[in-house]
């Protein structure tokens, strides 16, 4: 199985707990005879990368420098992302199984890949911006759920930290429940549980090409 994480932070670029899960996943990943790359930011260490073990990073920058909010920062950042997941989907003779999206900042390049190059995607959800700016509905905060609800409806699978955040993305995004799969960091069966949500796209995808 091959797959690409997207993550917007990774170590060494830690804004939150995001950086370190990404990293524990791809390792955990790795270790379980998934062919594993990451494609993060960073603003100055861009490129491809294999400091971990059996994991090939690649960090992208933003070609536009100046941004008035993180919106169109994410927006233009999102041309990077594709480009290189494309990239590596080439160099594997287009054998990329799934992507595996942290977050919102990079579901437009996700669902871009899923409708040009058939690679199906998870949206892992760590946070909705209806909590993150609880109430808030100006043309910034819209935009911001627009992307998360395009997530919910594009990805395969959404994968969630706990049932309450499952039972506020159904309530926010009107997602069915069967969609969504609990998984906690926490578990002890946590990578097993990740693994057979990869294993549900691998087999959908293959079975598609069949």
């Amino acid at each position: 199985m091959r797959v690409i994480l997207f993550s917007w932070e990774f170590p060494p670029r830690i804004v939150g707990q995001l950086a370190d899960y990404v990293r524990e996943l791809a390792l955990q990943l790795a270790k379980n005879n998934v062919e594993t790359y990451v494609v993060t930011y960073h603003d100055y260490l861009t490129g491809e990368f294999e400091e971990l073990p059996n994991i090939k990073t690649f960090r992208v920058t933003n070609p536009v420098k100046t941004h008035i909010s993180i919106l169109t920062w994410v927006l233009t950042l999102n041309q990077e992302v594709e480009r290189v997941a494309a990239n590596i989907n080439y160099r594997t003779n287009s054998q990329i199984d799934l992507i595996d999206v942290q977050d919102w900042h990079f579901i437009p390049a996700a669902v871009t890949l899923k409708k040009a190059l058939n690679i199906p995607f998870i949206y892992s959800v760590e946070s909705l911006e209806e909590h993150r700016s609880h109430g808030a509905n100006s043309p910034f905060n819209m935009a911001i759920k627009s992307i998360e609800w395009l997530g919910t409806y594009e990805a395969e699978k959404i994968i969630v930290k706990s049932e309450w955040m499952r039972d506020e993305t159904v309530r926010i995004y009107k997602v069915p429940a069967n969609k969504i799969k609990v998984i906690s960091p926490k578990s002890a069966t946590w990578i097993k549980n990740v693994l057979e949500t990869y294993r549900i796209l691998w087999r959908v995808k293959h079975k598609s090409v069949s």
